[in-house]
C-alpha cells in the first residue's frame, strides 16, 4: 500500500483526501450527473465504489430501500471475487471475517442406515488461487464497498428511498442525453417525482428492472417450476457436518444444502419444497419459515435439528432467464451510436443460487464496466469502449445460465448413478464444475481488449482472455515477499509486466533496458501516447518488471528508469515497480506461470485483472497497436 504521494497525511490512509464542492447524500438532488446507478445491490455498489474514487466524475447512485441491508439474500464468494476484493482493498477484511470453505462433503441413504456421508471432496483444487472460496453475508460485503466509497475523494454514498421508474434517451444529444424520472419510496413521499438528466444511466435495480423495461429489454428462459426454501438459523443439531458445506439428500423427501456461515455458529439451509404446478407461483403455496424447518428436519433423519433462531428465511422458484443484450444500442447502429444505457447483475441475468455464483457474476459485470466508464469519462478512451462491455459480459452470463440449468438439475436429481470411482453422480459434477464454480472459466474472444494467442506460448499459465493468474515474487527494493497480481488495484489503469529473459539483471543494454527506454522516450510508445500533459509515467499503463535472479543479485540502482519513476507533486521515487522470483520459498513464477526462461515476454493485464495481450520483448509496433485500438492519443 502507497500514500505520503503528494505531502504527508495523518490518520487512515485508506481515507483518500476529500475532493472540493463532493455532495452529500440528502442534499438536493443535482439536475445533471454523469453517471446515474440504479440499485445498491453487489453489481451497483461494485461500480460506486470504482468511480467514487475519481473526483471529477459526479455520480448518484440511487436505491429505493431506505436504507442499508443488514441480512440476507446471497452469501458465497468465489475465489475470483476473493482476488476483485483485494484490488478495492478489503480482501484481508473478507479474509477474516469470513468462514473458508475448505471440504464439501455429500450425503445420501445408506443400505442399511438412512443417511451417510458417502463422499467428501476438497473445495478448491491446489494451485487454483491465493484467495479461498468464502461465506459472508452480502451484507458485509455491501458495507465494505459503501467504506471504499465513504473515504474516496468525492465521499459518495447512496441515496436511498428513491427509485428509477422511467427514462428516455435523446440519441443526438452530446451531453446528458438520458433523462430519467425518479420516483420517491419515502413514507410521506411516495409517488412524488423529479427528473434527473445523466450521461450514463446504468441499471443495477434487480430481475424486475425498470431500466431494463425502459430500453425494451425482456428476460428470456424458463422456470423449473421447483420451490426450494433458504433460512439462515441458529441451532442445534447432531449432524456432524454442520460446519461443513455439505449435500444431504434423503431417501424420498428431496435434497438440503448446508452452508456454514461466518462467526462459528449460523448456518444457511437451501431446502428443496414442493414442485410447482406449470401456472403456478410461489406464493400461491402460502408457504413460511416453518415449513421450511420442518422439511429440513425430515431430509436430515435421523439426525436431530433444533432451530432456535431464524434470522432471515426465503421462498424462491429456480429460474434461468437471460435479456438479449446489455445495453440500449439497437443491432444494426452499433457502427453509429455508442451506449447510454447499460444493465449489471439480475437485471440482465437470472438463476438458481445453487452454484452460488449471482453475486459473484453480477460484481464481475461492474468490475468490466467501471474501468471503461472512467476511461471514457476522463477521456482517456472513445465512448465506443463500451460496446465491449455487452459483447463480454452478456457471453459470460450466457456460460453462467445454461451452467446453472444443468446444475440445478443435478442437484435436483433422485437417481444417483454411481460410477466406478465410487463418487454419486452430485458429487462427480461439483469436481468436474468447480473452476466454474471458482469464476475462472471466464475467457474473453478476442477483440480489441482482447489479444489473439499468437505468443500464447511465451507465458502458458496466463493464458489471454481469463484473469491474471497471480504467483508470489519478492520486491527488490525492500525484499518483501508478495503475490504480482496485488499490484492490479481498482484503479483504472493498465498493467505491463515485463518478465525478463534469462541472464537479464536490468542493467544498460539488456533488454528490459531497452524496452523500458523505448517505453519512457520514444513518441511512438504507448506509456507516453496516451498520457495527458501533467500526468504521470504511470498514470494509464503502469510498467513493472520481473527478473529470474534472486534478489540478493539485482541491483536496484542499475534498473531502468521507467522502473524507478518520480511521481507526483514532489517528484518522489516509486520504489514498487521491480520484482524477482521467489527463490528462497521455492515458489518461481517463471515456472508456475511457464514463462519462456529464454526469450522472455510481456504480458498486459487489464484494470479488471484481466489478460489483454502477450507479446515478446521486442514486438514493441504490436504493443503500441494494442493500446492505440481502444485509447486516444493524448501526449
Amino acid at each position: 500500500m502507497q500514500f505520503h504521494l503528494n505531502g504527508f497525511q495523518p490518520g487512515d490512509p485508506d481515507v483518500l483526501a476529500a475532493a472540493p464542492d463532493h455532495r452529500r447524500a440528502g442534499d438536493p438532488l443535482p439536475d445533471t450527473v454523469d453517471v446515474l446507478i440504479a440499485g445498491a445491490g453487489p453489481a451497483g455498489l461494485c461500480l460506486a465504489a470504482q468511480l467514487a474514487r475519481v473526483p471529477q466524475i459526479r455520480t448518484l447512485l440511487v436505491e429505493p430501500k431506505l436504507g442499508p441491508m443488514e441480512k440476507g439474500q446471497a452469501d458465497g464468494i468465489s475465489v475470483r471475487s476473493m482476488e476483485m476484493f483485494q484490488a478495492f482493498g478489503f480482501g484481508e477484511k473478507v479474509l477474516r471475517e469470513s468462514v473458508w470453505i475448505n471440504e464439501t462433503t455429500f450425503w445420501a441413504p445408506g443400505a442399511e442406515i438412512p443417511l451417510q456421508r458417502v463422499a467428501r471432496v476438497q473445495d478448491v483444487p491446489d494451485g487454483t488461487s491465493e484467495m479461498p472460496h468464502v461465506l459472508i453475508n452480502q451484507a458485509r460485503v455491501h458495507d465494505m464497498f459503501l467504506d471504499v466509497m465513504r473515504r474516496a475523494p468525492t465521499r459518495l454514498e447512496p441515496d436511498y428511498g428513491l427509485k428509477v421508474v422511467d427514462l428516455v434517451i435523446d440519441p443526438n444529444a452530446a451531453e446528458y442525453p438520458v433523462t430519467v424520472t425518479l420516483a420517491h419510496t419515502v413514507p410521506g413521499r411516495e409517488g412524488q417525482t423529479t427528473q434527473i438528466r445523466a450521461n450514463y444511466v446504468i441499471g443495477c435495480d434487480g430481475a424486475r428492472s425498470s431500466v431494463r423495461t425502459a430500453i425494451g429489454g425482456a428476460l428470456h428462459g424458463d422456470a423449473a417450476h421447483h420451490a426450494w426454501g433458504v433460512m439462515d438459523v441458529l441451532a442445534v443439531t447432531d449432524f456432524p457436518d454442520w460446519r461443513m458445506k455439505s449435500f444431504v439428500r434423503s431417501h424420498d423427501e428431496g435434497i438440503l444444502m448446508v452452508l456454514p456461515r461466518e462467526g462459528g455458529y449460523l448456518v444457511r439451509l437451501y431446502v428443496e419444497l414442493d414442485r410447482l404446478g406449470e401456472d403456478e407461483r410461489v406464493a400461491d403455496r402460502g408457504m413460511g419459515a416453518q415449513d421450511i424447518i420442518a422439511k429440513a428436519q425430515r431430509i436430515l433423519r435421523p439426525f436431530e435439528l433444533d432451530v432456535k433462531e431464524v434470522v432471515w428465511w426465503s421462498i424462491y422458484e429456480i429460474g434461468h432467464r437471460l435479456t438479449d443484450k446489455f445495453d440500449d444500442v439497437p443491432g444494426d447502429q452499433i457502427a453509429t451510436r455508442a451506449p447510454r444505457v447499460m444493465l449489471a447483475g439480475d437485471a440482465c441475468h437470472t438463476h438458481s443460487p445453487k452454484a452460488g455464483q449471482g453475486m459473484n457474476v453480477s460484481m464481475g459485470d461492474t468490475f468490466n464496466l467501471g474501468w471503461k466508464l472512467i476511461s471514457v469519462l476522463t477521456g482517456r478512451a472513445e465512448p465506443s469502449l463500451l460496446h465491449s462491455y455487452s459483447d463480454e459480459r452478456r457471453a459470460a452470463a450466457k456460460g453462467l445460465v445454461e451452467f446453472d440449468h444443468k446444475w440445478a438439475r443435478v442437484v435436483g436429481a433422485r437417481g444417483e448413478d454411481d460410477s466406478t470411482d465410487g463418487l454419486p453422480r452430485v458429487a462427480r459434477e461439483f469436481v468436474t464444475n468447480l473452476p466454474f464454480t471458482c469464476g475462472l472459466t471466464i475467457q474473453y474472444e478476442p477483440s480489441a481488449l482482447t489479444g489473439a494467442p499468437t505468443y500464447q506460448h511465451l507465458a502458458t499459465g496466463s493464458d489471454i482472455g481469463k484473469r491474471f493468474h497471480s504467483a508470489p515474487v519478492i520486491r527488490l527494493a525492500d525484499a518483501k515477499p508478495m503475490h504480482l497480481g496485488h499490484c492490479v488495484e481498482a484503479d483504472a489503469r493498465f498493467r505491463l509486466f515485463i518478465f525478463a529473459p534469462a541472464g537479464d539483471a536490468g542493467e544498460p543494454g539488456g533488454s528490459v533496458a531497452l524496452l523500458c527506454d523505448w517505453l519512457e522516450h520514444d513518441p511512438a510508445s504507448p506509456v507516453r501516447r496516451h498520457i495527458a500533459p501533467g500526468e504521470d509515467v504511470d498514470a494509464v499503463i503502469d510498467t513493472r518488471a520481473v527478473f529470474q535472479q534472486g534478489f540478493r543479485a539485482l541491483d536496484y540502482a542499475v534498473m531502468p528508469t521507467l522502473l524507478r519513476p518520480h511521481v507526483g507533486r514532489y517528484g518522489l521515487c516509486d520504489y514498487e515497480k521491480v520484482f524477482c522470483a521467489d527463490l528462497k520459498r521455492g515458489e518461481d513464477i517463471f515456472a508456475m506461470r511457464g514463462i519462456d526462461r529464454a526469450a522472455g515476454c510481456m504480458v498486459v493485464v487489464r484494470p479488471d485483472q484481466y489478460v489483454g495481450q502477450i507479446l515478446p520483448l521486442h514486438a514493441r509496433d504490436a504493443l503500441a497497436a494494442y493500446f492505440a485500438a481502444f485509447l486516444r492519443l493524448r501526449g
